[in-house]
């Protein structure tokens, strides 16, 4: 629903997304002969980008959503012959050029983001639920992507073989974004030296989960924040932020504590402008049953 949302508010003048989406998409070659061409490429593509964030996955689902929409479809793409039929979406897109498709896609991304002025992007990979198929020897499909949170925006999916692939995706992914200004947030599998830097290089700012992947960084950050507690004492001044939010029979606080006394961390040279490191404690009860996990 993100692309629907961002292209009303452009149609009201409240954000001017929609020739970028036409731009990038316009100088595509199309594979079709010339003269059996009713209906423009550009067309097709933007109908059935618009159709699939939305969420519809089948030939005929995308068809149907173009006729559902053709008034609104009609004031910013020609449709000279009406709404493609769902045969015409499956021929098209079958015979297009993913890697040129690919790029036109990511040329959007990259001006979206610029346009939609992103403060804190989440990376993270998933299984597309779905996607397994066993019958026919198909892995599932993961993809890494870059979650707007402000925005509230799915940008950039980038499709890798499995989960151990999401190192060398993350990189791919940075690199359609703008990122300058932003503060990137990346789970433990994306805490590398690489990735801060690259992060840091394009003019923003990263928040990177540890775990045991990172055995000495870890133990680093462990004892920095034991040190820090142990010194700070009953009146210590503490760089700390506690919140607690109670609602359906649960009771959940977060207390997260920031050490900025580098001197315990071996390798910090190796770590782009590093300022500092965190512990997050969470502690989550539900009726009798409390659970305590603390994050790095």
């Amino acid at each position: 629903m993100a692309f629907l949302c961002l292209q009303l508010q452009a149609s009201r003048g409240q954000i001017r997304t929609l020739p970028v989406i036409t731009h990038h998409f316009r100088d595509r070659t199309d594979p079709r002969l010339g003269r059996l061409c009713r209906h423009e490429l550009l067309d097709i593509s933007v109908i059935a980008i618009g159709a699939v964030i939305c969420g519809q996955q089948a030939w005929t689902e995308i068809a149907f959503y173009g006729q559902d929409r053709y008034d609104w479809l009609k004031t910013f793409l020609r449709l000279p012959n009406g709404i493609p039929s769902h045969d015409t979406f499956r021929y098209v897109f079958s015979r297009l050029d993913p890697a040129a498709f690919q790029r036109c896609f990511a040329g959007w991304l990259e001006a979206l983001s610029k346009a939609t002025d992103l403060k804190h992007l989440a990376i993270d990979g998933k299984a597309r639920r779905g996607s397994l198929d066993r019958a026919h020897g198909q892995a599932p499909l993961h993809l890494v992507s870059a979650w707007a949170t402000a925005n509230h925006l799915t940008l950039g999916p980038v499709a890798v073989a499995d989960q151990s692939n999401e190192i060398t995706a993350i990189p791919r992914l940075l690199k359609v974004l703008d990122i300058v200004g932003a503060i990137v947030t990346i789970d433990a599998l994306g805490c590398q030296k690489d990735i801060a830097a690259q992060v840091r290089e394009q003019g923003g700012d990263d928040v990177l989960a540890v775990k045991d992947k990172q055995p000495r960084l870890l133990e680093d950050i462990q004892e920095a924040v034991a040190d820090h507690l142990d010194r700070l004492g009953p009146d210590g001044d503490a760089s700390c932020l506690e919140t607690v939010d109670v609602g359906q029979g649960r009771k959940e606080g977060r207390t997260s504590t920031l050490v900025t006394d580098l001197s315990k961390i071996r390798d910090r040279e190796l770590w782009p402008d590093l300022h500092g490191v965190c512990i997050a404690v969470n502690e989550r009860t539900v009726g009798e049953e409390t659970s305590r996990e603390a994050r790095y």
